[in-house]
């Protein structure tokens, strides 16, 4: 089996030793995303609401960029600083996801990189 790291500029570059996604066995194991302007790694958003939409446009420039669609997304895990943010991100998540949602945990309570309010990360099945 052969493993393909996966490089975009239309997803933040990774801020330590890391990539921004590996693929292996016809699947993306996509790193997390937090809200992050992907040309300038600036943090984007001052609230869940705005920082849910940067953290899943991030996200869906990952797995478009590995040749998939937000529709073979198989499991995410989200992670948010304030799980009372739970109900506004889920609207947003939502949106991305429609209505074949992946398998999903959320964690909340915990402190994420960069002072972001949540982080999203993917695995994707490319091999249709």
């Amino acid at each position: 089996m052969s493993i393909k790291v996966l490089a975009t500029e239309n997803a933040p570059a990774a801020i330590g030793p890391y990539v921004q996604g590996k693929i292996a066995g016809g699947f993306l194991f996509a790193s997390g995303q937090i809200p992050l302007d992907p040309k300038t790694g600036a943090l984007v958003g001052s609230n869940i609401t705005e920082q849910a939409e940067q953290a899943m446009k991030n996200v869906t420039a990952l797995v478009e960029a590995a040749g998939g669609s937000m529709n073979d997304v198989v499991k995410s895990t989200c992670f948010l600083k304030d799980i009372a943010d739970f109900a506004a991100f889920n609207e947003v998540y939502a949106k991305y996801v429609g209505t074949e949602a992946p398998a999903r945990s959320c964690v909340g309570g915990i402190d994420l990189p960069k002072g972001a309010l949540c982080e999203v990360e993917v695995v994707v099945f490319l091999g249709k």
